[in-house]
């Protein structure tokens, strides 16, 4: 017996425990990044405040969240993961609560502020460290399913919001998710998520980030923190500006539509493929699938054929989903569960703080240059994330 598995609980359901979090991490990605595509232009217009600003809100965070992170895996390996993402119950709804008030735009980055602690303690970093936590090595599958059900956050959020904000108005659709947040979502993590035998030992010393590890292990740890950012940096610029994107190269605005309606299916069926073909194959092969199906993807929309946008929006997609169950199942397979959870914090910092800047440097580049260099741009940084990966083994560095 490893000493990993000394402190898992007697049992886990583990259907349960994906049905669970799958509901949660909708609530709170629908409450947070999904948040601003719905309620933005409303809260600007009302306020008479300026539409970035209002947005930046997320960047702001992003970048809180970015900050707390780390400290969020350490407590999740130390305490297990049911008392961390109860607290991001409570600052979920502690920030919609706050916003649901504001009535300038300190008030409305104090809510971010909440709602950026609420994101590094509850979206799928802390998830992923919980299965971790739980399932040990077992835990690719339940990440997987967890991912599939997570992925629904945006195609359940947007129409829910959207009917709320138009029949009563953003501040109280504020507060109907905050009554979402403390009457299902608290619960659901106080009595669905086990607590492990020994959560509370306090034997996880800050240093197990990279430092069980021996100096070519860190140095892999990095590489992997540098790749999985880069993709997070792509990734954020594309969810932002890619439909923009499309319409400067010539697309019609119904084509855009129907091209970025391809995405979200897409990444559902790459996860699919993965839970049910590919389970057996080693994360760092499904990463770099996933990374050249992107990066195909992107190349493709250069050249602003409506055709080819479709195809390149289901690559697109069927990476950014594989990449997505890559992000928690590499750290796992690569250095083992012990320490998960502070190796998910660590990498969520800077994957955190490249999705806050990203958006801004894109429209930059966008704006000056236009959409085929942004995307040029974008393709080439997906391409050293490609090279990247072909240094990372197929065999756990971990003892």
């Amino acid at each position: 017996m490893t000493r990993h598995e000394s402190y898992l609980p007697v049992s886990v359901n583990r259907i349960r425990l994906v049905l669970a979090l799958g509901i949660t991490q909708i609530f709170a990605w629908g409450s947070t990044f999904y948040l601003p595509a719905v309620l933005a232009g409303p809260i600007a217009r009302d306020m008479g405040w300026s539409l970035s600003s209002v947005v930046g809100g997320l960047s702001w965070g992003m970048l809180v969240a970015g900050l707390c992170s780390p400290i969020a895996g350490r407590l999740i390996d130390r305490r297990g993961g049911r008392s961390v993402l109860v607290f991001s119950s409570l600052m979920l709804s502690a920030g919609l609560l706050v916003m649901s008030v504001a009535s300038n735009l300190c008030l409305y980055y104090l809510a971010w502020s909440l709602l950026g602690l609420a994101m590094a303690t509850g979206l799928y970093d802390a998830a992923f460290a919980t299965l971790g936590t739980l399932l040990g090595e077992r835990a690719r599958g339940a990440i997987t399913g967890l991912t599939l059900i997570g992925g629904f956050a945006s195609t359940i959020g947007w129409p829910v919001m959207a009917a709320l904000e138009s029949w009563i108005g953003w501040r109280e659709t504020c507060l109907v998710l905050v009554l979402v947040h403390v009457l299902v979502g608290l619960p659901i993590h106080w009595l669905a998520v086990p607590k492990p035998l020994d959560a509370g030992r306090g034997s996880a010393p800050e240093a197990q980030v990279a430092l069980t590890l021996d100096h070519g292990s860190r140095r892999l740890f990095w590489l992997l923190a540098g790749l999985l950012t880069v993709i997070a940096f792509v990734m954020a610029s594309l969810s932002v500006h890619l439909l923009t994107s499309l319409q400067q190269l010539g697309l019609p605005i119904v084509t855009v539509l129907a091209v970025g309606m391809v995405i979200g299916p897409a990444q559902v069926v790459a996860r699919v493929l993965e839970f049910s073909i590919a389970r057996h194959l080693h994360p760092t092969w499904s990463a770099r699938v996933g990374v050249l199906v992107s990066l195909l993807g992107i190349c493709l929309f250069i050249p602003g054929v409506p055709w080819l946008a479709f195809v390149a929006a289901a690559l697109y997609g069927a990476g950014n989903g594989i990449l997505t169950i890559a992000r928690g199942t590499l750290p796992l397979a690569l250095f083992g569960a012990e320490g998960y959870g502070a190796r998910m914090g660590a990498l969520a910092r800077p994957m955190l703080l490249a999705q806050a800047a990203g958006p801004f440097a894109a429209a930059f580049v966008l704006s000056g240059r236009g959409a085929s260099m942004m995307l040029v741009l974008m393709a080439m940084m997906v391409g050293v994330a490609l090279c990247s990966s072909l240094r990372l083994p197929t065999e756990p560095v971990h003892e």
